[in-house]
């Protein structure tokens, strides 16, 4: 039993998958970061307040607002529709499925380039298999170009 979990752990698919999440997941972490850190400081100096303090208070807790913060409505255990909070997770994530979307773009073109580089075709002249791009065949050294043209 044993050597059977073993060897389901180890298999080469289940081991990528591991990597991946665990790397999907600092780069979670990283955009966090940059949009907390880095993108919204400057979007909050020219709206007056950073997203994550947008709130409506819909009931007033235990002490009566107006609060300065969503943290003192917290506090005071209000209970509060917190918009800012969710543009931030939604500028998080446009950035992020923007980002895979160009890893995924990138990687689906270089699998396309690797695909067209290992096509093959029949040289006309002495019949062997070469790549498609090929313009003189690397066995006969027959020019492909003076076949095509006749």
């Amino acid at each position: 039993m044993f050597k059977e979990f073993k060897e389901f752990a180890f298999k080469g698919s289940l081991v990528d998958m591991a990597i991946g999440i665990v790397i999907g997941v600092a780069f979670g972490a990283l955009i966090n970061s940059f949009v907390k850190d880095v993108l919204m400081p400057p979007i909050g100096l020219f709206i007056g307040s950073d997203f994550s303090n947008l709130f409506v208070v819909l009931r007033e807790g235990a002490t009566p607002g107006p609060y300065a913060s969503l943290e003192e409505a917290r506090a005071a255990a209000a209970i509060t529709l917190n918009y800012g909070v969710f543009i931030n997770f939604l500028v998080n994530f446009l950035i992020i499925a923007f980002a895979m979307f160009l890893v995924i773009t990138w990687a689906g073109a270089k699998k396309k380039e690797k695909e067209q580089e290992a096509a093959m075709k029949e040289c006309p002249w002495c019949l062997s298999e070469i790549p498609v791009r090929a313009l003189r065949c690397s066995h006969c050294t027959s020019n492909l170009e003076e076949k095509r043209a006749a």
